[in-house]
Formats: structure tokens, sequence, C-alpha cells
């Protein structure tokens, strides 16, 4: 079974940074394509960073079209974590924000973390 436990959040001011860690236990990350998802209060959950490695072996990135310029996904393949870096922070980045992973779709292989909280005053 994989887990995955995100770690970072907290309540930061407009403008400043903060960077989420997703710990993956039971397989490597590069098994899966990783993503960031986030939910604020009263609105649905949205996509916010991906990653996954293509033929080449190297990782491709995609960002919602809010974050561009402003957030980074990466990982560490030693720890087997992967990170969303934060800079410039908006008070509508608060949410919760979930770590999850993309395996086969034949074995519907689709896990969640518990998430963590950014709080972002003005």
């Amino acid at each position: 079974q994989v887990q995955l436990v995100e770690s970072g959040g907290g309540l930061v001011q407009a403008g400043e940074s903060l960077r989420l860690s997703c710990a993956v236990s039971g397989r490597t990350f590069s098994s899966y394509r990783m993503a960031w998802f986030r939910q604020a209060p009263g609105k649905e959950r949205e996509f916010v960073a991906t990653m996954s490695r293509g033929a080449d072996n190297a990782y491709y990135a995609s960002y919602a079209d809010p974050v561009k310029g402003r957030f980074t996904i990466s990982g560490d393949n030693h720890k087997n974590t992967v990170y969303l870096q934060m800079n410039s922070l908006k008070p509508e980045d608060t949410a919760v924000y979930y770590c999850n992973a993309q395996g086969s779709i034949l074995l519907k292989e689709d896990y969640w973390g518990k998430g963590t909280l950014v709080t972002v005053s003005s």
C-alpha cells in the first residue's frame, strides 16, 4: 500500500513563502504521477500542480494558471518526498492542500494524503 503524509502548512502573510512536503511510503514516487490539489472552504477541490517522469527519465511539471510562476513542484528521490514550494502567496491561496499519487488505471490506483492547511492573511 502507498501512504502519503503532507506537512508544512501554516499561517503566513500575503507575499511570504511556504514549502509543503509529501512523504511517500510503500513505493517510490517515481512510479506514480504525483500532484498537489487544494480545497478552499465551501469550494470544490482544484488542481494545483503535477509531476511525472517521461520516457527520457526526466521529470515534467505542469501547473494550474493561478499558480504559474509562483509555485514549484519537485521531488527528492533519496527522501522519497515531493515538495510544493509556494512563493508570493495570496489570500486566495488559502486552502487545505492535498498530495495525490496516481498509478495504474486498470488497478484504480489513486492515493491521497489527509491534507495540510495553508492560511494566507492580508
